[in-house]
């Protein structure tokens, strides 16, 4: 069961007591309820999410697509060891090929256009734990999701700074225009109270 923070609505993707399987064509409300679900999902199946790649809109900068792979996906590029005596870090990259893609429609709905379920390496399922799930993983794993983590944290901080600035350039605007039209008003009752005073001066003359 997933709450949106936007709309605040229950969406509810369980079938039998488990998280459906993800297929081409299914909706989400926005992409962040992507994200829970297909986390929930690996959880249940036993391996570890990750955020992968992601394009913006080149109007407006939102996101409009994002992958979601296993974190086995891909492979660590090999590096020239420093010392001799540092103990190799555990592999935790073995081309796991398991994904989806959410893409957003001009309706607002992020829909899963890409699906692949089979991985390349054994599942970890301990009863359905999401912290039994997150013990099995090496500290490379832990410490790599956490990067991951803040680094989506640190975008999004970024991106809601970027609204409110912007917002505030628009209060702004909204405020000077409105002290403008004041002002136009102001001058113009005077105008007119001036002509009205001349008016009756002329007139008792």
């Amino acid at each position: 069961m997933i709450e949106s923070a936007a709309t605040t609505e229950l969406v509810v993707y369980e079938r039998e007591g488990n998280v459906e399987e993800p297929h081409v064509g299914m909706e989400f409300e926005s992409e962040e309820a992507a994200k829970i679900y297909y986390d929930a999902y690996a959880a249940r199946m036993g391996f570890v999410m990750r955020f992968d790649a992601f394009r913006r809109s080149l109007r407006d900068g939102k996101v409009i697509c994002r992958r979601l792979v296993c974190n086995k996906e891909g492979f660590r590029r090999a590096r020239s060891r420093q010392s001799e005596s540092r103990k190799p870090r555990a592999i935790t990259r073995e081309g796991c090929k398991a994904m989806i893609t959410v893409k957003r429609e001009k309706t607002g709905k992020w829909v899963v256009s890409r699906f692949v379920k089979d991985h390349n390496h054994p599942l970890v399922v301990s009863g359905n734990s999401r912290r039994s799930l997150l013990l099995s993983q090496t500290p490379d794993e832990k410490d790599k999701k956490i990067r991951e983590l803040y680094t989506e944290l640190q975008r999004e901080r970024k991106q809601y700074a970027a609204y409110q600035e912007q917002l505030d350039m628009i209060l702004k605007d909204i405020e000077e225009h409105t002290q403008h039209l004041s002002r136009s008003i102001k001058n113009i009752v005077q105008s007119v109270g001036d002509v009205e005073s001349k008016r009756q001066g002329l007139s008792q003359s």
